[in-house]
């Protein structure tokens, strides 16, 4: 009820944010150690931080989601934390026994200058961290960036704690997939299947956040990459790095630790963005593209051609994080349709150069917002102004698609409020085509629910 009161008249905010299109860095650091076998994450603060982390994952992928915490006190607070985490880390390696656990840090811990290098290194000399166990970290203060930003800072620590420089190169490639879901992962890595080219991908959710029910509850499930895998990284002959925020700054890290050459792209969803990945894969790895590949894409293109005089012309507002905004403006344009807003709580301007490539003349900075201000009551106030025919985003936007009876297309994190997105891939041409499917089945039912009587078809 009460986005019903939101004002049309837009006036300029400075510190105050309503609704962000964002959440905290953490969440996005413990999704990414998720994604390593055997792996514990550990927030360094207190206990409702590391309740908060958890529990908005374990809500959008509908799977327990365990970590550990220091469970910082008044004492804590004032003295710093070291003795909560030496202790943390002695029962975590003595109760759980996991193979790696990665640490990142909470509002509380940055704010009294925890560190945690110096933690690590009073670790391994006091003799608490088991042979041939190991320890990563990165800084992820809540009150700067978002959770692409805490996903990014623990891809980058895996690289700097975990991966070795060698002078024997491997066969493999090394995919960094971003943050999507597992089932974009297993997609991603069935596209390389196809095309034999052998990989090393990390982080690895699939088999982690979407085990099968076997009746038994495994602490560490058999997903995920393996420490092994991401020592051999440093040995690939080269790394894709999947959507800037998130992987770039690991693939970066790793050219210069183990000099693997990075290509940095996209977010491989819809027509074009599958177009650079699959070439991309192609020439890095010295491979031709196999005819099953082609043909699925050919499927996408059939759809598209038979959708298309339902997409031309519709206006579609995005919110999100940065990697999935890209690529969906992109999609949004292959599909003759509109990007009539992007907002994005995630601070950084190469987004607008980024959305600038790919949306060419229907690039209008006016309707982008990126950062503080750049929330879910000005996407609000902007579709007051000049409403959309469809909403792509997650679960916060369904207030805004209830009060003013525009469809919305859930999509990115967090989803609360449906079960299966994490499932069903959108990444790839098979994702693609969902996304299609997905699209005009929301268009047509919309032209059913609201069809007068005698215009009413059963063929559309």
């Amino acid at each position: 009820m009460l986005l019903r009161h939101t004002t049309k008249e837009i006036k300029p905010r400075s510190a105050l944010t309503i609704n962000p299109a964002k959440t905290c860095q953490p969440i996005g650091a413990m999704y990414a150690a998720l994604g390593i076998h055997g792996c514990l994450p550990h927030s360094h603060g207190s206990q409702g931080c590391c309740a908060y982390h958890r529990s908005a994952l374990t809500r959008h992928y509908k799977e327990p989601v365990m970590a550990a915490t220091s469970s910082f006190t008044e004492g804590s607070s004032v003295f710093g934390g070291q003795a909560n985490m030496l202790q943390a880390i002695n029962n975590i390696f003595t109760v759980y026994d996991p193979e790696v656990i990665a640490i990142h840090t909470t509002c509380l811990s940055e704010t009294i200058g925890d560190d945690l290098s110096q933690m690590k290194k009073k670790a391994f000399d006091d003799g608490i961290i088991p042979e041939g166990k190991e320890i990563i970290f990165c800084n992820t203060p809540s009150y700067v960036g978002a959770h692409p930003n805490g996903f990014s800072n623990m891809v980058k620590g895996m690289v700097d704690g975990l991966c070795e420089p060698s002078d024997d190169k491997l066969r493999t490639v090394n995919i960094i997939p971003g943050w999507v879901e597992p089932s974009d992962m297993r997609e991603i890595k069935r596209y390389c299947a196809e095309m034999g080219v052998e990989i090393i991908m990390f982080p690895d959710t699939s088999g982690i956040l979407d085990t099968p029910q076997t009746g038994k509850r495994d602490f560490y499930p058999k997903g995920g990459c393996t420490v092994a895998e991401l020592r051999e990284a440093g040995s690939s002959q080269a790394t894709i790095a999947m959507g800037p925020t998130c992987s770039g700054a690991a693939a970066r890290s790793l050219d210069v630790k183990c000099k693997v050459t990075p290509e940095i792209i996209e977010l491989p969803i819809g027509l074009s963005a599958t177009d650079k990945f699959i070439n991309t894969l192609r020439k890095v790895a010295g491979v031709a593209v196999p005819e099953s590949v082609t043909d699925e894409r050919g499927r996408l293109v059939d759809l598209i051609t038979d959708m298309h005089q339902y997409f031309y012309g519709k206006r579609v507002a995005l919110y999100g994080d940065p990697d999935q905004l890209v690529s969906l403006a992109q999609f949004i344009v292959d599909l003759d349709m509109i990007p009539a807003y992007i907002v994005t709580g995630t601070p950084g301007k190469k987004l607008l150069k980024r959305l600038k490539a790919v949306l060419g003349d229907k690039y209008n900075e006016d309707n982008i917002a990126i950062g503080q201000q750049a929330d879910m009551f000005l996407m609000h106030q902007w579709i007051k102004n000049n409403p959309v025919d469809l909403m792509i985003g997650n679960t916060y936007g369904k207030y805004i698609s209830r009060d003013e009876n525009i469809p919305l297309l859930r999509h990115g994190f967090p989803i609360y409020d449906r079960i299966g997105h994490s499932y069903f891939p959108t990444v790839g041409y098979a994702g693609a085509i969902r996304l299609c499917e997905k699209m005009l089945d929301i268009f047509m039912s919309k032209q059913d629910n609201e069809s007068p009587e005698e215009k009413f078809e059963l063929v559309l």
